[in-house]
C-alpha cells in the first residue's frame, strides 16, 4: 500500500511500475475501491488509464478511495494498491504544518556559498508535455540574476540563508489540446555542508569512462543514479563546468532529457540523459560530467579506430567483382582479345620449326550434287582466299598441292609431318555413309595428328551434327577436346571476310604470325609460328 495525499483541483499521475514484476511482456489493469470495472482508457475522460499510468485530470473530493494496480504475467498475479487522500485547496497563506501532509510537497536542500539547484517534481506519462514551468518563493514569482531557469530546475547561484522558505514551481500541462495547470511545493533549507542523514548518491554509470562514436551520429547516454528516498540530491549534465542546455543553448544541438525515477522500497533508481543531436569534432576529448549531489562522473568521446577489417573486406569483394568482371569479359571477348593482340604486338623475324604449311585441310571427297559444289568452294575457294590471301596462312590440301603420279600415302605421310594444324571438315551425309571410317587418307591423316605429333586439331562441321554416335572414336575425341566451329556463311562474297564471326573463330585456332622486320605494315603478310 502506498500513501498519497494531494489537493483537490490538482492535476495527478501515479504510474505502476516495479522493476521485478513489471519488467518485459506484462498486462497492468487499473481498479477502484476493489470493484470489477476497470478504470476507462478514454483519453479524453478526467480519469482515464494510460498504459501503466492513472491519471486524474485533475482531481475531485470523489476520488478519495483505495485504487488497485493489477499486473498479470504469463505465470503469476501481483497487486499495488494506492491510498489516495484528496484534501482542500491550501492557499498561500497556509501554514507548514498544513502543507506536511501533501504527498507532492518535497523538502530540498541549497549549499550555502555554492550553486545549487532545486527540482520541479513533476511525473507524468511522456506523451503529457510540461512548458511554461514558473518559480515561487512565498508566493512571489522569483526574479533576478542569482536564478536560472531551465526545463524542470531551478538553479541559485551563491546561495546564501535568505534563500531557504516556501517554495513552488508551477507548470502547464498538454495533452489532446487540453491544457492543465500542475504545481508543486518544495519546503527548503540550506546548510553548510552534506549532512543530512541520507547516503551519498552512486552514480552507476558513466564511470569516467570514454565512448567511442562516429562525427555525425547520434548519441543519448544515460547518467543512472540510485539514492536513498529521503534525499533530495539534484541531477543533471554539465560541460565546462556549465549546464549542457544554457552551454549549447543557441543550437541546442547538445540537451539534457527529462529526469525519470523508478521507487523501491529503501532507495529511488534515476535516470537522466544527455543527447547529442549531432556528434562533432569539437565535442571530443571534452568531459561530459553527470552531477548528482556531491557525487560525479563523467564520459569522454573518442573517435573510434579505423576498421581496417571493414576496408579489407570492402577491398577483397572489389577486387573479386572486378576479377570476376575481367573474367566474363574475357570469356565474352576472348578471340577479340586474342586477335587484337596478335594484330599489334605480333614478334619480328623468324623461327625455325621445320614446318613448312600452316594446316592440313583434310575434307570429304566422295560428295555429289550441290553439296559435292558447296565443299569444294569451301575448300579451293573460301580457305585459300581468307585464310592464304587475307591472313597470310600456307595451307596444303591434297588435290591441290600434291604432283600428279605420287603415292597417296607418301604424299599425305610427308606433308602432314611439315603442317602446324589440322583443319578437317566434317559432313553430316558423308557421317551417314561412313565415308570417314574406310578412307585410307583421313586414317593417316588423323594417325599422325593424334598419336605421333600431338597436332591441334580445328573441326569445322559444314552444318550442325547433332549426334556424333556413328563418327569414329578419333572424331569423337577432337569433338571433346577441342570443339567445332560450325559453318555460318552463305557462299556468297559477303563470306569471304576475315572479319566475320566464322573466321575469327578459325583464325583464333590457327597459329599466331611473325612478321618480318622489314614488311610493311599489314596484318596478312606474315610468317607463322607455333
Amino acid at each position: 500500500m502506498q500513501n498519497e495525499t494531494l489537493e483537490v483541483g490538482q492535476p495527478f499521475a501515479f504510474n505502476c511500475t516495479y522493476p521485478l514484476i513489471t519488467f518485459g511482456d506484462v498486462d497492468i489493469t487499473w481498479y477502484k475501491n476493489s470493484s470489477d470495472i476497470a478504470i476507462s482508457e478514454n483519453t479524453q475522460s478526467r480519469m482515464h488509464q494510460d498504459k501503466t499510468w492513472i491519471l486524474f485530470l485533475p482531481l475531485t473530493w470523489e476520488d478519495s478511495g483505495i485504487y488497485q494496480c493489477v499486473i498479470k504475467t504469463v505465470n503469476s498475479c501481483h497487486s499495488i494498491h494506492v491510498n489516495l487522500t484528496v484534501l482542500k485547496n491550501y492557499s498561500c497563506g497556509a501554514s507548514r504544518n498544513d502543507l506536511s501532509s501533501l504527498s507532492n510537497e518535497s523538502k530540498q536542500i541549497l549549499y550555502l556559498r555554492k550553486d545549487t539547484s532545486l527540482i520541479c517534481y513533476l511525473s507524468f506519462p511522456e506523451s503529457y508535455v510540461l512548458d511554461s514551468i514558473k518559480w515561487y518563493k512565498d508566493c512571489k514569482e522569483i526574479q533576478g540574476e542569482r536564478f536560472v531557469f531551465w526545463d524542470t530546475r531551478l538553479l541559485v547561484r551563491n546561495v546564501s540563508v535568505e534563500d531557504r522558505g516556501s517554495y513552488a514551481c508551477q507548470a502547464r500541462l498538454n495533452h489532446s489540446g487540453r491544457q492543465i495547470t500542475v504545481s508543486n511545493s518544495i519546503s527548503v533549507n540550506t546548510t553548510e555542508r552534506f549532512e543530512y542523514g541520507g547516503r551519498v548518491p552512486k552514480i552507476t554509470y558513466p564511470q569516467n569512462n570514454s565512448i567511442k562514436v562516429r562525427p555525425g551520429s547520434v548519441l543519448i547516454v544515460d547518467c543512472n543514479i540510485t539514492d536513498s528516498r529521503e534525499n533530495t540530491n539534484s541531477r543533471s549534465w554539465k560541460v565546462n563546468n556549465t549546464l549542457v542546455d544554457h552551454y549549447y543553448s543557441a543550437s541546442r544541438r547538445v540537451r539534457e532529457g527529462i529526469e525519470k525515477w523508478v521507487p523501491s522500497q529503501q532507495d529511488k533508481f534515476y535516470t537522466v540523459n544527455i543527447t547529442f543531436l549531432e556528434v562533432k569534432m569539437e565535442d571530443y576529448g571534452r568531459p561530459f560530467v553527470c552531477h548528482a549531489g556531491v557525487s560525479a562522473a563523467y564520459i569522454v568521446l573518442e573517435l573510434p579506430a579505423p576498421d581496417f577489417r571493414a576496408y579489407l573486406i570492402g577491398g577483397f569483394i572489389a577486387l573479386t567483382g572486378a576479377a570476376v568482371l575481367v573474367v566474363v569479359i574475357c570469356n565474352f571477348f576472348k578471340i577479340d582479345i586474342v586477335l587484337w593482340y596478335r594484330s599489334n604486338f605480333s614478334s619480328t623475324g623468324t623461327v625455325e620449326d621445320r614446318k613448312l604449311y600452316d594446316a592440313y585441310v583434310l575434307y570429304p571427297k566422295f560428295q555429289h550434287g550441290s553439296r559435292r559444289h558447296d565443299l569444294d568452294r569451301l575448300v579451293l575457294k573460301f580457305l585459300p582466299e581468307v585464310l592464304e590471301r587475307q591472313c597470310g596462312y600456307k595451307l596444303f590440301i591434297f588435290g591441290r598441292d600434291d604432283f600428279p603420279g605420287q603415292a597417296v600415302v607418301n604424299v599425305i605421310d610427308e606433308n602432314i609431318k611439315l603442317c602446324r594444324r589440322l583443319i578437317m571438315i566434317v559432313d553430316p551425309e558423308s557421317l551417314g555413309f561412313g565415308v570417314l571410317k574406310s578412307m585410307s587418307e583421313e586414317q593417316i591423316t588423323l594417325y599422325n595428328a593424334l598419336i605421333q605429333d600431338g597436332m591441334k586439331v580445328i573441326l569445322i562441321e559444314l552444318e550442325k551434327i547433332k549426334d556424333y554416335t556413328d563418327l569414329p572414336e578419333s572424331i569423337k575425341y577432337i569433338k571433346q577436346k577441342h570443339g567445332a566451329i560450325q559453318w555460318s556463311g552463305n557462299f556468297t562474297e559477303e563470306s569471304q571476310s576475315a572479319k566475320t564471326k566464322f573466321w575469327k573463330k578459325v583464325r583464333y585456332h590457327m597459329p599466331p604470325k611473325r612478321c618480318p622486320p622489314s614488311s610493311p605494315v599489314q596484318l596478312l603478310k606474315c610468317t607463322s609460328y607455333d
